[in-house]
């Protein structure tokens, strides 16, 4: 059965999108894998406006670039060239290799593990989010599957067994979480970021 193409949630600031439902509901599933990822919020990098307000206890917005791949493992690749031109654009070609890598891994796992084990899948996609906090940029995946993922000592002539490694490696830290307000889980990585320099 043939996938359907990337479909794209245009990626976009958060501040511009805050009162509709991408920006409300759309990403929470995102804003709770930072929580859990503890990620640093840094330099401030967009001020709350009159399109919305910031988390309680912050001042200012980070942000955020989302897809919703298909299920077809040759979406992997589109959902590569996005984190690559999402991070270029952010300025942050200093782990663009790393994080494309962990996005690839990320999303082999959700399609491979994810959604197999999922009871109703169609209903429930995977999804792809990126967020930028100035002091840190954090990938995330959630799919509908409840089991979180659980490293292992893959045999040396296996051709499959190290994608949590990788993304061990390559990654500051990596965690999975359950998904808010639904069933499945979310599975995040963070790298940190170079300073940006002042405006």
């Amino acid at each position: 059965m043939m996938g359907l193409p990337l479909t794209v949630t245009t990626a976009h600031r958060v501040d511009q999108a805050a009162g509709s439902a991408v920006g409300a509901a759309g990403w929470r599933w995102l804003r709770q894998a930072a929580q859990m990822a503890d990620l640093p919020s840094g330099r401030p990098m967009l001020p709350a406006g009159p399109h919305g307000s910031a988390e309680p206890g912050l001042t200012y917005l980070p942000r955020v670039a989302m897809r919703t791949p298909s299920a077809d493992p040759g979406s992997i690749s589109a959902a590569r060239r996005f984190a690559t031109q999402t991070m270029q654009r952010w300025g942050l070609a200093d782990r663009e290799a790393d994080l494309t890598t962990v996005v690839s891994e990320l999303l082999t796992n959700a399609v491979r593990h994810g959604l197999p084990l999922a009871a109703n899948p169609p209903g429930r996609p995977i999804r792809l989010g990126l967020l930028h906090t100035g002091a840190a940029v954090m990938c995330a995946v959630t799919d509908p599957s409840e089991r979180l993922p659980v490293p292992r000592e893959p045999c040396w002539l296996a051709e499959n067994g190290r994608g949590l490694h990788v993304i061990a490696a390559l990654s500051d830290q990596w965690g999975a979480c359950p998904a808010p307000g639904q069933a499945g889980k979310v599975v995040w990585a963070t790298f940190s970021t170079a300073p940006l320099s002042a405006p």
